[in-house]
């Protein structure tokens, strides 16, 4: 099971990127910061408002080292065949990794076993592999990539700030907290 400050589970798998298909490993995205975007299926209705809106900030990604692997239980081939025909995934330039068997989703324990689709799930991860947010909406619930990268501008400056933490809605630039005894009460 997926948790904050464990490591993303082992896996393997084929992925549709660049036009091209790669295997992908846990092993091959560390070494920089990951987001794993799972999603029910290709070809529905709100998986594709969400995939076009991460691609939207994926330039945006990648300035701050950060690769983005989409993740459903769809083959790579299903991923290719979408990227295709729809407009809105044709603007995908991060992987889209297949997990047929379900080993990816039920390794960061997204799956949702009667229907064998994945919950949406977001998963940051740093460049060790260690989870440092976890986030888990219902079918029927979009995500937004704008607060993911908020979020990845938090984590990334947490990293590199030892003994500061980000407040609510933080944004980069904006003041951060140490925690001390002086701050109890007093916020």
């Amino acid at each position: 099971m997926a948790k904050i400050n464990q490591t993303i589970p082992e896996f393997k798998a084929e992925a549709f990127h660049n036009g091209e298909f790669k295997t992908i490993t846990s092993d091959d995205v560390k070494g920089k910061w990951s987001i794993f975007l799972f999603y029910p299926a290709d070809f529905t209705f709100v998986c594709p408002t969400e995939l076009e809106d991460m691609a939207k900030y994926y330039d945006e990604l990648q300035s701050l080292g950060v690769e983005v692997y989409s993740v459903s239980t769809d083959t790579h081939f299903v991923h290719k065949a979408w990227h295709d025909t729809s407009e809105a995934i044709g603007k995908i330039k991060y992987p889209m990794i297949g997990d047929p068997t379900g080993t990816i989703t039920r390794g960061f324990d997204v799956m949702i076993e009667e229907e064998a689709l994945a919950l949406r799930g977001t998963f940051l991860a740093d460049p060790e592999g260690v989870i440092k947010v976890a986030e888990i909406h219902d079918l029927g619930i979009g995500r937004s990539a704008k607060d993911m990268v908020r979020k990845v501008k938090a984590a990334q400056y947490v990293a590199s700030h030892d003994g500061e933490v980000c407040p609510a809605a933080w944004e980069q630039g904006q003041e951060t907290l140490k925690p001390s005894l002086d701050l109890v009460g007093k916020i």
